[in-house]
């Protein structure tokens, strides 16, 4: 089958492949996301608004890669936007997992990385016009937290949760310092 254009956009295509229409993802060259994790074992959520949903979102930090600084990798993508949107450097970050971002309609792959050992450079919010907030939620109390958001008019992006499980998993990983 010819996979069929219907509309384009800098960062979407929309496209019918036979009876099934999906949109593509252009102007990047990937999608990262970031569980964060203070030494203070607080959870770094972001919350914005999202104008597809008209409501703030809270999410976990993420961004595209190579949208604007050109050639970037994964890696770099991710340090970026932990920095920009939340503020922080991360002295370590690896790689978590890969998973589609909404299998059914977007062809975007989420590269999810876990960051720990961070620096707090300046208070984030994003760049010009993306008014963000930044959230630090102890990891504790970060479910019964968002659950609390979820009963608003803010929406929780269901992924968070993803966020909180890599975190209990991967807590070990901080720095010892503080303990």
């Amino acid at each position: 089958m010819t996979i069929e254009i219907l509309a384009e956009g800098r960062f979407g295509r929309f496209v019918r492949d036979g009876s099934y229409e999906f949109v593509q993802r252009t102007g990047c060259t990937g999608v990262v996301s970031i569980v964060a994790l203070t030494d203070t074992e607080e959870l770094i959520f972001v919350e914005q608004y999202r104008r597809p949903v008209d409501r703030r979102t809270i999410e976990l930090v993420a961004g595209l890669v190579g949208d604007e600084v050109g050639t970037e990798s994964l890696l770099e993508a991710a340090r970026r936007e932990l920095l920009e949107e939340a503020g922080y450097h991360a002295r370590q970050i690896e790689p978590l997992f890969v998973g589609p971002s909404a299998g059914g309609i977007l062809s975007s792959i989420v590269n999810y990385y876990f960051a720990w050992d961070l620096e707090q450079r300046h208070n984030g919010g994003g760049v010009e016009g993306e008014g963000i907030t930044v959230h630090h939620v102890p990891l504790k109390d970060a479910y019964e937290w968002l659950l609390e958001q979820s009963r608003t008019e803010v929406l929780v992006d269901p992924k968070v949760f993803l966020g909180i499980a890599a975190a209990e998993r991967n807590r070990h990983r901080l720095s010892k310092a503080w303990r």
